[in-house]
């Protein structure tokens, strides 16, 4: 008997603390796993008793990277549940925060995390050795997307300045056409950025998962949207959390996710663009084209091209914004507590992200729910890991332990915001 493992104790290149463990015995795979060890952080049991205004500022703690996406998804929930709506120039403020969010999330994965698997470095420090240019060219858009967050959220990371029903503040006139001449220049940075990255050699691997993502009928799904799906799916987002299951492993201290009775499932950039293609136009349609990304993508590998595509488009959605923006009157609108639950869901970068609030009369939390994209792909992850483990069998321990790490990393996972909590029973004796 000959017994083959691969342990990777700490995963590089992602954020958070994850480890990946692959067994073959006599040529036969046997067990593929990405073991998630970070301690588990407890935020739905954090926000209870809490106030309604407050899960904006608590859960943009779950991640240093993308918080404007849970203070979005918190928001919109607790609105619902209280029976508001923002729309108008307050919810295109609202876009374009979450437009600096992708920029700066989708601009770091590739250029710090990603690129180096495809060029064959260690890190991206050894990589811009070499790739000088290209490196120069991604901390520029990574802080012009800071720069949109700081702007309009307040600072860089863990904005301060997103309210429910809005804003504490509105930018001011030149705030904002300070910021339109950067993002002027980032339009070059991030066509430059598809057109490198669309030269990459990726291996094949076809999804063979349902795909999930939020669509909107007149935009490319970003902030609101139902939630639709590869298989036909459509529904309002009151109703993922009915359709969505969360189970635990053993193995991790991530809950992972399906759909109710059906095999895993897909969040992230490839479910986006897949189910919303057709609603991109202008400068990113036509470079799209010209690097020949087809209206569907289904290899992982690919999905450095679709966020190279994302930031571009994110850059632009930014300027046209801006340029259609009056300042309303009021910062944010009056929203009075009422007992009831509401849902929200907004397309973070690695995906659909999830919240559930419940609040009593007083606007005091009750009951708290929140599923992060990377719970959701945690299955996908490891489906792709054990069919591309499966058909490399044949390289040396050392090549196959890249194919595998950067099978994971083609998901960006964030594992501090896939360990927020664990079902936990005690027995004393």
């Amino acid at each position: 008997m000959t017994h083959r493992e691969i342990r990777v104790e700490a995963l590089p290149r992602v954020e958070g603390e994850g480890a990946m463990h692959v067994e073959v015995t006599d040529g036969v795979l046997q067990d593929v796993q990405l073991s998630i060890y970070e301690p588990p952080r407890f935020f739905e049991a954090l926000l209870v008793g809490r106030e309604f205004t407050e899960p904006p500022d608590i859960t943009a703690r779950i991640c240093g990277i993308c918080p404007v996406a849970y203070q979005m998804s918190a928001c919109q929930a607790i609105e619902q549940a209280c029976g508001v709506s923002v729309d108008g120039q307050l919810r295109a403020l609202r876009r374009l925060l979450y437009c600096g969010e992708w920029v700066e999330s989708h601009t770091l994965h590739i250029y710090l995390l990603h690129a180096p698997d495809f060029l064959g470095f260690p890190d991206a420090l050894q990589m811009g050795a070499q790739h000088r240019g290209a490196l120069e060219r991604g901390l520029e858009l990574k802080r012009i997307g800071n720069r949109i967050v700081e702007v309009v959220g307040g600072r860089a990371v863990h904005p301060i300045n997103v309210a429910v029903g809005g804003f504490f503040r509105l930018p001011t006139t030149a705030e904002l056409t300070d910021l339109r001449a950067e993002l002027l220049m980032a339009r070059g940075l991030a066509a430059e950025t598809v057109h490198w990255v669309s030269g990459f050699d990726f291996p094949e691997l076809d999804v063979d998962l349902e795909m999930v993502a939020l669509s909107h009928d007149e935009e490319y799904a970003i902030d609101v949207g139902n939630v639709a799906s590869t298989a036909g799916r459509r529904l309002e987002v009151a109703g993922f959390g009915d359709l969505t299951e969360e189970f635990q492993v053993p193995y991790s201290t991530a809950k992972h996710a399906r759909l109710s009775g059906t095999t895993p499932y897909l969040v992230g950039p490839l479910a986006r663009w897949t189910l919303n293609s057709d609603r991109i136009t202008g400068l990113t349609a036509d470079v799209a084209r010209e690097v020949g990304q087809a209206p569907t993508c289904r290899n992982p590998f690919r999905s450095i091209v679709v966020r190279a595509l994302e930031v571009l488009y994110a850059v632009d959605e930014a300027i046209r914004l801006i340029d259609a923006y009056t300042a309303p009157a009021q910062p944010r609108l009056h929203v009075v507590p009422q007992a009831g639950t509401g849902h929200g869901a907004t397309e973070a970068p690695r995906g659909l992200l999830y919240h559930r609030y419940s609040l009593d009369q007083d606007g005091l939390i009750t009951a708290a729910e929140i599923i992060p994209p990377t719970s959701q792909n945690q299955p996908a992850i490891e489906h792709d890991l054990w069919r591309v483990v499966e058909s490399n069998l044949q390289l040396p321990d050392d090549e196959l332990q890249q194919i595998a790490e950067t099978t994971i990393r083609n998901y960006d996972p964030c594992i501090s915001c896939a360990t927020h909590f664990l079902d936990m029973t005690v027995t004393r004796r």
